[in-house]
């Protein structure tokens, strides 16, 4: 099973505040745990919403709305794609996490969902889509 581990934003993340070397250092340990283990397939930290966009989608119109947003509590700081067992051994590896922000700070684990999850795509579909990941795992390896 893979999960999105959401590392959620906060006034400093939004400000651009960085990690400190500590909790660089802390982090890269951490992240070499889950790499040795076989767990991590993906971990990034991303900047302020100040240098992104969202785009509004009505009906065939796309509306662009330039960053930075103001709920930031609703905002991401960063993630980690994880391949683990279960929701339970996926917790187990956010509850060893160390602290994002050494203050309140929050981070959501959510399941990906894989083609066997869309009961409506059909079996060609299914093939199309695994032929995808495979060119895009190809790609990502050279």
């Amino acid at each position: 099973m893979r999960f999105m581990v959401i590392v959620k934003a906060n006034e400093d993340s939004e400000a651009g505040v960085q990690p400190t070397a500590e909790q660089l250092n802390e982090m890269a340990a951490f992240n070499e745990e889950l790499v040795k283990a076989g767990v991590m397939l993906a971990g990034e930290g991303l900047h302020p919403s100040s240098k992104g966009a969202r785009v509004y989608f009505s009906g065939d119109k796309r509306t662009v709305v330039d960053g930075p947003f103001t709920e930031t509590k609703e905002l991401i700081a960063g993630f980690w794609l994880i391949e683990v067992k279960s929701l339970e051994e996926a917790v187990e590896w956010v509850k060893r996490v160390p602290n994002p922000t050494g203050d309140e700070s929050q981070i959501e684990i959510r399941q990906v969902f894989t083609e066997d999850d869309f009961v409506n795509a059909s079996p060609e579909l299914k093939e199309r889509e695994r032929e995808l990941r495979a060119e895009q795992e190809s790609r990502a390896n050279g």
